[in-house]
């Protein structure tokens, strides 16, 4: 299925989703790609809306950042795929959020003033892939040491590190 009908018919089949309704009212551009697979809904975000679209939900009843992750789709671009896993107790819905980021721009906003708790995810994200995250209060190292060299879950990382 071509992705663009894939999304229309997604956003039509679920328009009664607390999520998929709230951001269609705020700003329907936002959503560049839909997905509902196995009872899960997914969606693309464009990488510039990421905060707006966070404080939407949030203003949606979706009240929990469950983990923020990264997938290096390399040598595909855009390379990375930052997702964000969401969840309303209210609705008892879960929300997979993806933002893609290409390799020569690595920058993405940071939703910690939206979500605290994405502090550490994002540290991780930026130690082990690369992606920065920009306005984040602390981005530094979490895992490996300040002197590591590169960004070991890259798939372009030497396999024994850099000699």
């Amino acid at each position: 299925m071509d992705p663009a009908n894939e999304k229309d018919a997604v956003l039509t089949a679920h328009a009664q989703n607390a999520a998929i309704s709230a951001l269609m009212a705020a700003k329907p551009a936002c959503i560049t790609g839909a997905q509902f697979e196995r009872n899960e809904l997914t969606l693309w975000i464009a990488r510039d809306d990421i905060r707006p679209v966070c404080r939407t939900l949030q203003q949606a009843g979706y009240n929990f950042l469950a983990d923020v992750t990264c997938v290096d789709w390399y040598p595909s671009e855009p390379r990375f795929q930052v997702t964000y896993h969401i969840l309303s107790h209210k609705l008892k819905e879960r929300l997979r959020l993806c933002v893609l980021v290409d390799s020569l721009d690595t920058e993405v906003a940071s939703i910690t003033p939206e979500w605290p708790s994405a502090n550490f995810y994002e540290r991780e994200v930026w130690d082990l892939f690369g992606v920065r995250f920009g306005g984040h209060p602390n981005l530094r190292r979490i895992m490996m040491p300040d002197q590591w060299e590169g960004h070991p879950l890259r798939k372009d990382y030497p396999v024994e590190g850099y000699r």
